[in-house]
């Protein structure tokens, strides 16, 4: 390696280690309140059999080309048209991670000229799409839609005469809490402008059905919805669901999409497995729902924090240091949880991410936040 590359790099690595914040992969250890398997479907029996069966039929390992090649696969197919019929939507189009679909999704449609008005905490992968693209763009604080009413305003006033895009998350994935959709909508319809939500967490587990929080406004002409594949639903890819008119421009001008190897033929088994397993088991939202709800009023009367309700609970800490010390304390106890550091969240507001799925009991519930409870005081005191 060139020494300047080799210095600057290695200059690089030391600043995030002296901040607390070098990340390093490790392999799986302890009881996980870190995944977003949140139905535990990614071992479920049914979906491995399925995938068993696939690959008994003949079914390839590989797709071997993008969709628009040779990749297209029966599977791919049927998944979307499952997707498109659980969902209520005209149009799904499967791709290979949720980051590329947004990726895909905020690079293609807004064009020079148009405006994007997204929410200050939204996933890094629509930022990035967003700051990728050609269009305008406002960022604006977190869950308010008046700020998104007065973002359009302003540009209008200053001679904007474009597209407007509404960009959001539906259950925001550091701080659990939720998005004022029914707003949002009103917003979008007042100003003729898209609005696209990223269902991510919120796929499977929320909504009638599962079907998220966006669903009572599925359909809809001026809505583009994103459900991820690789949480709740255990696989991986994602499902944009859309206007028939929106997928087929995504299919002939999104780059991402027609340059990328279509995702795995068993994979699309695997989702479409998964989606029919949350559809037909709703006893798997209840048993959520429940530990879901301890882990709430635990995370609020025994540590005393605030519990945003939902299955990703924050432990706002603060330091880096002090987070990532807080959550090797209860990894040692047997407790898989990370810390979060910036740049994933804003400066000063490194945290614990908990993530409550059914791949724990209640006791394990329980005994998570008897043993936070014991470390969050001692740091309190010494801040």
């Amino acid at each position: 390696m060139p020494r300047a590359a080799h210095d600057r790099f290695t200059a690089a690595l030391a600043a995030l280690e002296r901040q607390g914040r070098y990340r390093a992969l490790r392999p799986r250890a302890g009881i996980d309140f870190a995944s977003n398997d949140y139905l535990a479907l990614s071992e479920a029996p049914a979906v491995r059999d399925a995938v068993r069966a696939a690959l008994d039929d003949g079914v390839a390992v590989g797709a071997g080309a993008a969709r628009l090649l040779r990749g297209n696969h029966p599977a791919h197919e049927a998944l979307e048209a499952d997707a498109a019929a659980f969902f209520g939507c005209e149009r799904v189009l499967y791709m290979s991670t949720g980051y590329l679909a947004n990726f895909a999704l905020l690079t293609t449609l807004p064009q020079r000229g148009d405006l994007v008005v997204f929410d200050a905490l939204l996933h890094a992968s629509g930022k990035e799409g967003i700051h990728a693209g050609h269009a305008r763009r406002a960022k604006v604080p977190h869950n308010d839609a008046g700020a998104v009413e007065d973002a359009i305003a302003a540009w209008r006033r200053g001679g904007g005469t474009g597209q407007v895009w509404i960009a959001v998350e539906s259950l925001y994935s550091m701080d659990g809490d939720t998005a004022p959709l029914a707003d949002l909508m009103a917003v979008a319809d007042r100003h003729d402008a898209m609005l696209i939500v990223d269902e991510a967490h919120a796929t499977a587990v929320h909504g009638p059905d599962g079907r998220g929080f966006a669903a009572p406004w599925q359909g809809r002409d001026n809505l583009i919805v994103l459900h991820a594949c690789g949480k709740a639903l255990g696989a991986a890819g994602g499902l944009v669901c859309a206007p028939r008119l929106v997928v087929d421009y995504l299919v002939n001008a999104g780059r991402p999409f027609i340059f990328s190897t279509a995702p795995s033929p068993l994979t699309a088994v695997a989702v479409r497995t998964a989606l029919r397993l949350a559809a037909a088991e709703p006893e798997r939202r209840t048993a959520l729902a429940g530990l879901v709800g301890a882990a709430n009023r635990l995370l609020a009367g025994r540590c005393g924090h605030p519990a945003p309700g939902h299955q990703i609970l924050p432990v706002i800490v603060g330091a880096d240091a002090a987070a990532v010390e807080l959550a090797a304390a209860l990894q040692q106890r047997g407790f898989d949880v990370r810390a979060i550091r910036p740049p994933t969240v804003p400066e000063g507001t490194a945290r614990l991410r908990i993530a409550i799925t059914l791949n724990v009991r209640m006791d394990d519930v329980a005994a998570l936040f008897d043993a936070l409870a014991a470390q969050v005081a001692p740091l309190e005191a010494v801040s």
